[in-house]
């Protein structure tokens, strides 16, 4: 794997987040879902890749309830750091939730759903040394 693409840490181990800088749309999403105990966060960088956007974020919550919240506070916490509007996709149901940011798109999963559409391995291309 790539520095900024994390591999899953083992149970009860913390992932360290990847490095991203400081004061960036990207660092204030990782800090946010870190803060918010998302599990599993994977930065995905898209330079190369996609014009879409420069990072994408992955995430898991525990359940539709915490992925919810997580993606409100996280289009809250992006609207007060000036970084613009986000447009957020899947909210009723929660299950995946897309969040627009720009350049930070951010999928917030529950754990099922996640392994099910695999997005890490199908974005993943090209990256040397992915195991």
């Amino acid at each position: 794997m790539t520095p900024a693409m994390n591999a899953p840490a083992a149970a009860g181990t913390p992932t360290p987040l990847p490095q991203s800088e400081p004061g960036s749309l990207h660092a204030l999403v990782l800090q946010s879902l870190d803060d918010d105990q998302a599990q599993e966060i994977v930065s995905i960088p898209l330079e190369g890749k996609s014009s879409i956007a420069d990072h994408m974020v992955i995430a898991s919550g525990r359940s539709t309830r915490q992925v919810a919240a997580m993606a409100q506070k996280l289009a809250e916490r992006i609207k007060q750091g000036g970084f613009g509007h986000v447009r957020i996709e899947g909210l009723p149901a929660a299950d995946w939730v897309l969040i627009d940011a720009g350049d930070v798109v951010i999928h917030l999963f529950r754990p099922e759903v996640r392994s099910f559409y695999n997005l890490e391995r199908m974005w993943a291309f090209g990256d040397s040394g992915a195991a």
